[in-house]
């Protein structure tokens, strides 16, 4: 085998295209077991971005089990989730282009269970002695913000839907006890979002299928709750962070809530989407769960009470968990293995792939292989990250230099990056790009405490964070700090704005569909997040001062860091003219900015074409801004005042 040839970092020659990335690429998403059958949604990208509903049955290979053409994705929340479920091979399922809720029967056609303009539907649990399906509605026909309700819709008949449950500003996971005798949901309310404090209800299910005696068991303001399941005896269980960990309970005969798993680890995930799950019952009293520590996610077995036991397996992320017929079925990946859909027989301990988001064709040569890192951020606290260092089995940093890196800034901002194994990372490591991909105060997975660090401090501890991180790694040798990038999509967007505005430490950077008006954000986004920046900035127009000293478009006179936006034409979250107007200040200004507009595309790319486009412009534009020659053919993008 030959030495690695030294060659200028950003001009390596790659395997890891854009057309592998998305030609040959799906995301994986809400997954179902119904007796012996499968189900999973498929995000193809070379179908426009369609969500494919696929089913698995013993003996068959995986179908499609809809009509060609039929896109499964709710926008309730904007973000979706729990889009479809399946109950005695009976599909229900949310058709995205008109929100409408549909049945589909064995061997029939898709047909409308309810087709009222403006209603949308989400997160489905079957009332089997009543016939009826239960979901959260979110009502968007009257005037002034869209109400949100738990509702009941007869799937025979000619029954009107009936209101569960109202009042809050939100609601999910309505589950129903086994004897079908009692339902538990949770609620909460601006300027709350699910992961700051939720409620856990519960109540009786009367005669007339109505709720009696309602009354809340567990959360409140400032606790958390998630997936509320019933055991197979009867026995409600959630997660909670009232311990400062989202860790696991059950209500027990005490006056409270009783610990089931006490450690400093998360047994939980912010709830930006419906129907996510960390854990499923093998019996009535042992569990399959998975938790997360220090950014990797393990996978084990836990009775109840007592410590968690960990499966021998090869994964550092796992998510959508569900257990039935003496089998696991689940998501997983890790820094060598893409996501994938994975059966695990509880009996032998034996993992089977069911499906990958990828083929991992890559040598791992190409591959380069994560590192946890924690280091010194503002006001003597510690930030996380996984960093990548450039690989390639043919190429080489020259002698005496540097690489150049990217900073990954995630979205949410409420969310978590992964270590598992990526290609949208790879393509930049692979042609010589270090990359940080950041945990900043915020992300989740660290316990609820950092966690908040984020509250009334958005656009100051992410953006000290993701620099002191470019710095860090400089003063170590390992990086160039004059080739350091930054990029993020949506809240990660602002975060790359705010650090290019407000600090000197980024040479360039690529915002997706970033925010640059934090008052324009408040004003005009969805309801699902219309007060969320109450909580990450403060009141509003209260506090209009915090909101333009932290806005971007604000300071333009401040910026004067070459800039790409990257944007989707039907966002609704962030809409466009945001990052137009960020554009037209900064072409005023004389700072080199390019700017792509995506038709078809809203908030997060999808579409095949958007993907390579994207990808394949922040390449080209680094390769202007920091002087290298491009390995690849790359239409051209136009760049102002360049």
């Amino acid at each position: 085998m030959t030495s690695p040839e030294p060659l200028p970092c950003g001009s390596w020659p790659s395997p890891i295209s854009t057309e592998l990335i998305t030609a040959r690429t799906v995301s994986l998403g809400q997954t179902w077991i119904d007796g012996p059958d499968i189900y999973w949604l498929e995000g193809r990208p070379y179908e426009a971005g369609r969500n494919v509903m696929v089913r698995l049955s013993p003996g068959s290979s995986p179908e499609d089990c809809l009509p060609a053409g039929c896109n499964v994705r709710t926008r309730v929340h904007e973000y979706g989730g729990g889009a479809f479920a399946v109950f005695d091979r009976v599909i229900y399922f949310v058709e995205f282009k008109s929100q409408h809720l549909f049945r589909q029967a064995p061997g029939g056609s898709p047909q409308p269970l309810d087709a009222t303009p403006g209603h949308r539907f989400a997160d489905f649990e079957l009332d089997r002695a009543r016939k009826r399906l239960l979901c959260v509605r979110e009502d968007h026909t009257g005037p002034g913000e869209a109400s949100n309700t738990l509702v009941a819709i007869p799937i025979e008949g000619n029954d009107r839907p009936r209101v569960l449950a109202q009042g809050h500003g939100f609601y999910s996971d309505p589950r129903i006890a086994k004897d079908g005798s009692q339902l538990a949901w949770l609620c909460w309310d601006h300027p709350n979002m699910p992961w700051d404090g939720t409620e856990l209800w519960l109540a009786d299910i009367a005669p007339d299928g109505s709720l009696q005696a309602p009354r809340r068991v567990a959360g409140g303001p400032e606790e958390s709750v998630f997936q509320p399941q019933w055991s197979p005896g009867g026995i409600l269980h959630f997660v909670s962070d009232r311990s400062g960990w989202w860790n696991l309970y059950r209500l027990g005969p005490g006056p409270g809530p009783e610990p089931l798993c006490p450690m400093e680890a998360e047994f939980g995930v912010p709830q930006w989407i419906f129907g996510q799950r960390t854990y499923d019952f093998i019996g009535e009293r042992e569990l399959l769960c998975a938790f997360t520590r220090d950014g990797t996610w393990t996978l084990a077995r836990l009775a109840l009470p007592g410590q968690p036991e960990p499966l021998p397996l090869p994964f550092t992320s796992c998510s959508e968990l569900r257990v039935a017929g003496g089998a696991a079925l689940f998501k997983a990946g890790s820094a060598t293995l893409p996501t994938a859909l994975v059966r695990l027989d509880l009996a032998t301990g034996n993992p089977e792939t069911l499906r990958r988001a990828f083929e991992p064709t890559i040598d791992p040569g190409f591959l380069s292989q994560p590192e946890a890192v924690t280091y010194p951020t503002a006001s003597g606290r510690t930030a996380h990250g996984i960093f990548y260092p450039p690989a390639s089995r043919d190429w080489a940093v020259p002698a005496g230099a540097r690489p150049p890196l990217v900073v990954m800034s995630h979205g949410g901002p409420t969310g978590a990056s992964s270590t598992t194994l990526s290609y949208p990372i790879q393509y930049w490591t692979s042609r010589g790009f270090a990359v940080l991909d950041v945990n900043y105060g915020g992300s989740t997975g660290f316990g609820r405490d950092y966690r908040m660090r984020l509250n009334g401090n958005w656009g100051v501890v992410d953006v000290d964070d993701c620099c002191h991180g470019a710095l860090w790694l400089a003063a170590q040798g390992r990086v160039d700090p004059a080739r350091c990038a930054i990029r993020g999509g949506s809240a990660g967007g602002y975060t790359t704005l705010a650090a290019l505005t407000f600090r000197n430490v980024f040479r360039a950077g690529a915002s997706h569909y970033g925010v640059s008006d934090l008052a324009a954000l408040a004003r005009d986004t969805h309801k699902f997040e219309s007060h969320y920046l109450e909580t990450l900035v403060g009141p509003y127009p209260a506090r209009r001062d915090l909101y333009e000293a932290r806005s971007p478009i604000h300071h333009t006179a401040r910026l004067a860091t070459p800039l790409i936006l990257l944007q989707g034409e039907e966002d609704v979250v962030v809409p466009p003219a945001q990052s137009e107007r960020m554009f037209q200040a900064l072409c005023a200004k004389g700072v080199p900015v390019a700017y792509l507009l995506f038709p078809g595309e809203q908030h997060g790319f999808r579409q095949g074409a958007t993907l390579k486009r994207a990808l394949e412009a922040e390449l080209y534009f680094y390769s202007r801004i920091f002087s290298f020659e491009l390995a690849e053919a790359i239409e051209p993008v136009a760049i102002r005042n360049l």
